[in-house]
């Protein structure tokens, strides 16, 4: 998966996979972890979130079955 930089001071990069559904997030010095079942519509509003850590704390963090990569 080709993950691309984000300006955002909790994570580093972000994928999608379309195929799979699933959304690849690397945190800033900790890991990456796959969100599994995620749909293309948050992943579009996560990229365009002006706070894209405040959007993963939100609406992506324990909503979205995840497993570390």
């Amino acid at each position: 998966m080709n993950r691309v930089p984000v300006q955002s001071s909790n994570l580093k990069e972000v994928g999608y996979e379309e195929k799979k559904i699933s959304l690849e997030i690397e945190f800033n010095e900790v890991a990456v972890y796959k969100h599994l079942d995620f749909p293309e519509t948050i992943h579009a509003e996560l990229m365009s979130a002006a706070s894209q850590g405040k959007f993963f704390s939100s609406q992506i963090k324990g909503v979205y079955r995840y497993a570390k990569v």
